[in-house]
């Protein structure tokens, strides 16, 4: 009986070993899949759980791409508005810091193609490294197989 249990848990141990070898199904599934978070709320909680959630799926393999439309693309701006940059609840995060943090981590970052042209500065205005979104290109996106598109 004994040599039966020990047998047992050798096989239980390889299998835990294989299974922590094997990336977990929602990483393999989600990996290289498109995701575009459209983001046009002026509401300082409202684009933080945005970028929040734009981080959750990024852990989970998928590839996100931020566009910044309206109010929310002061966001990009060199010098966001104050309640962009205040710590909110729970984490002390702010909109502002979240959005350049996920910039870091390789995620593209554009305004709409609409918000400069509408607003009394220019490209130079925006944060280094994030550009001005073509239509055709935000649209290869969200038309892409497998995308998930999320809107705030």
């Amino acid at each position: 009986m004994r040599g039966l249990l020990v047998a047992g848990a050798a096989l239980m141990l390889q299998a835990c070993a294989a299974i922590a070898d094997t990336p977990p199904a929602a990483v393999a599934k989600d990996a290289d899949r498109p995701m575009l978070t459209v983001l046009t709320s002026s509401d300082a909680e409202t684009q933080l759980m945005a970028l929040v959630l734009t981080k959750a799926a990024m852990a989970k393999g998928v590839t996100p791409q931020i566009l910044l439309c309206s109010a929310a693309g002061d966001l990009a701006l060199k010098s966001p508005p104050p309640e962009a940059m205040a710590p909110l609840q729970p984490k002390g995060a702010s909109p502002a810091g979240l959005l350049r943090s996920l910039k870091a981590e390789g995620v593209k970052v554009e305004v709409c193609a609409i918000y400069l042209p509408n607003r009394s500065f220019g490209a130079e205005a925006l944060e280094d490294g994030i550009g001005v979104a073509t239509p055709p290109d935000i649209a290869s996106v969200f038309t892409a197989k497998g995308a998930t598109v999320l809107s705030f």
